[in-house]
C-alpha cells in the first residue's frame, strides 16, 4: 500500500528538491527515496523507473514555464508580449537553473507532455500572431524566439558571460533585435 502522503506528485517534488540542490546528475531513485523518507522499492508504486521520473520532471518544468509565460503575457500584444515572454523565460531559467537543465529539450512523445508543450507553444504563437505571421514564417519566428531566450538564459545561468558589461543591457538589446526582426 502506498505511503500516506506519497504520490506521483510527491515523488516529483522530492526529485526536484534534489535537482535544485545538487543538480540533475544527483537524481537517482535511491536519493529520491531518501528525500521522501521511504525505501527505494516504495517509489515503484508511483513511478515505473528513473526514465519516467525524468519525464515527469520535464512535464513539471514545462507546466511551470507555461504558467510563468502565460502570466507574463496576459493583456499584452506585439512587442510588449514578446518582451514579456523573453523576460519571463529568462527569469524562470535563472531562478531554476538545475531544474531547467534537468528538462529534456526533445522528449519522447507522451500525451500529457505533448499537451503541456502545446499550451506553452500556444502562448508563444499567440504573441507572434500580432506580427501577421502564419505558416512556416510563424514556426521560424517561434524557433528564433525560443532559441534567443533559451540560449541567453542558459549562458547566464551557467556563468557563461565573463565580460563585465551589464547583462540587463545585453538582454534588452537581444529583445530589441528579436522584436525588430519580427517587424520586418
Amino acid at each position: 500500500m502506498p505511503r500516506v502522503g506519497l504520490s506521483p506528485d510527491g515523488v516529483v517534488d522530492a526529485a526536484i528538491t534534489i535537482v535544485d540542490a545538487e543538480g540533475p546528475a544527483a537524481l537517482t531513485l535511491s536519493a529520491v527515496a531518501a528525500q521522501a523518507g521511504v525505501a527505494t522499492p516504495s517509489l515503484y508504486k508511483h513511478v515505473r523507473n528513473l526514465a519516467e521520473l525524468r519525464r515527469l520532471i520535464t512535464l513539471r518544468v514545462v507546466q511551470e514555464l507555461t504558467e510563468r509565460l502565460g502570466d507574463a503575457v496576459l493583456g499584452r500584444s506585439g512587442d510588449d508580449a514578446v518582451r514579456a515572454i523573453m523576460r519571463a523565460y529568462r527569469s524562470y531559467v535563472v531562478d531554476h537553473p538545475a531544474r531547467y537543465a534537468a528538462m529534456d529539450q526533445a522528449p519522447d512523445p507522451e500525451p500529457r507532455l505533448e499537451a503541456a508543450s502545446d499550451r506553452l507553444l500556444g502562448i508563444i504563437l499567440a504573441a507572434l500572431r500580432a506580427y501577421e505571421l502564419d505558416g512556416s514564417d510563424l514556426v521560424h519566428a517561434a524557433r528564433a524566439l525560443r532559441s534567443s531566450a533559451h540560449g541567453f538564459a542558459i549562458l547566464e545561468a551557467s556563468g557563461g558571460f565573463g565580460l563585465p558589461e551589464d547583462l540587463e543591457t545585453s538582454y534588452e538589446l537581444l529583445i530589441t533585435m528579436v522584436t525588430g526582426g519580427l517587424r520586418r
